[in-house]
């Protein structure tokens, strides 16, 4: 009785702390979705205003994938070096810097040029967050958690495109910018009062360039790592496929307005979120590798259903949203378990690993998503085939990761 009543106050101590851990890191991951997703329902806007292309504004897009992908190659190490914290609160503050300069920008090349600096920046709160988790959890504890946060950032795509359309409502596609000018402040404090620092100095490594390539050299040796991280990588191009090409696909395609492509938006993010949230019920019956395996299969026949419906016309609307919703559904039992599998192999330097993992999400996400804009087609054939491609391979990285006696074991 004595036990029980000891060990009680503490386990509701730890709920409590991993709830504020979910919560505060939740709402700095957020502003990545935010900065990619809140613009969305402008493109057209852009476009117009600029006498640009289609291709020409998804590169607004790509410049901020390919930010984020190469700010996490050298901030991760430098996470890895100098703690958890001072890369975070420098990326905010950059974020803001950048979001300015987005709201001024005078062509479509500057706005995409400042996009990659606030992509850049922006990687400071991804590797950071990712890698604050693996310090204070192990195991499928981090798949758990990383669940949880997609709950907390997931209500960002959702939430996004409809705030993107209610700025629109009173401002043009600048108004968007201020504001995510504005969320970044305020997110400065809530680091600044609300973060702890979660590597402490005995635990950090070398700040020099010899020893941080020794570290990603080691960790690219690692083929199972790196099979994880580029199926981490592949399934995160599929959903970017899906974000650059949403908006001609419903709005010029279908002939939707702003309000309701905010909806279709925000249907497709919330089966996401409900996916990443029946991930922990699942791993509790089911082997890790399984729940992946199933989810890409299933996300790989949704994106072949795409190319066929939207070759023959059939289903309208409907053809489109039913396939895309279960895609991304199946793709939400996937993005949490990627990093519980790939840093759970190298937790002595999961900065450098988490800006691995980064890295090859929205590296090959930026690369892919303006192959969709190329076919200037307003139908979901490109958007599907793009999709079914990098899942198709991320299917065959798939069969040597399960080969791994480490991930058999994991999982």
């Amino acid at each position: 009785m004595t036990s029980r009543a000891a060990t009680g106050p503490r386990s509701t101590t730890r709920r409590a702390g991993t709830a504020q851990i979910v919560l505060v890191l939740g709402a700095l991951i957020a502003l990545g979705p935010l900065s990619i997703d809140m613009y969305l329902p402008a493109f057209p806007g852009i476009a117009e205003e600029f006498s640009s292309n289609e291709a020409s504004v998804q590169l607004t897009l790509t410049g901020m994938l390919l930010g984020l992908a190469t700010g996490q190659l050298i901030i991760g190490p430098l996470s890895d070096a100098f703690g958890r914290k001072r890369p975070l609160l420098t990326g905010l503050a950059v974020h803001a810097l950048a979001s300015v300069l987005c709201l001024f920008a005078p062509s479509i090349e500057m706005l995409a040029g400042v996009r990659l600096l606030q992509g850049f920046a922006g990687a400071a709160v991804s590797v950071t967050a990712m890698a604050m988790v693996r310090d204070q959890f192990e195991g499928i504890a981090v798949a758990r958690i990383m669940s949880r946060l997609m709950l907390v950032m997931g209500a960002a795509p959702m939430l996004a495109p409809t705030l993107g359309s209610q700025v629109l409502r009173w401002s043009d596609w600048r108004g968007i910018f201020g504001v995510l000018a504005a969320a970044a402040v305020a997110l400065v404090m809530l680091a600044v009062f609300a973060l702890r620092e979660t590597l402490p100095p005995e635990r950090r490594r070398p700040a020099r360039i010899g020893a941080s390539i020794s570290t990603y050299r080691s960790l690219l040796r690692d083929r199972a790592f790196l099979a994880i991280a580029l199926i981490g990588g592949l399934m995160m191009a599929s959903m970017f496929t899906y974000i650059s090409g949403a908006s001609f696909v419903f709005q010029e395609g279908f002939g939707v307005g702003e309000q309701e492509f905010a909806i279709i938006f925000g249907v497709n993010a919330f089966a996401l979120i409900l996916a990443t949230q029946i991930n922990p019920l699942l791993l509790r019956r089911f082997r890790i590798m399984d729940v992946m395996t199933v989810a890409m299969i299933g996300a790989g026949l949704s994106a072949l259903a795409l190319v066929v419906l939207g070759a023959t016309g059939v289903g309208g609307i409907a053809g489109a949203m039913i396939p895309l919703t279960v895609a991304l559904g199946c793709g939400g039992l996937v993005a949490p378990n990627t990093p519980a599998l790939a840093l759970s192999r190298h937790g002595e330097a999961a900065g450098s690993a988490a800006a691995i993992l980064g890295f090859l999400q929205f590296g090959i996400g930026g690369a892919m998503a303006p192959v969709v804009g190329a076919f200037d087609s307003t139908t979901t054939v490109p958007m599907g085939a793009v999709m079914g491609s990098a899942i198709g391979i991320a299917l065959l990285l798939m069969v040597l990761v399960r080969r791994d006696e480490q991930v058999r074991t994991f999982g």
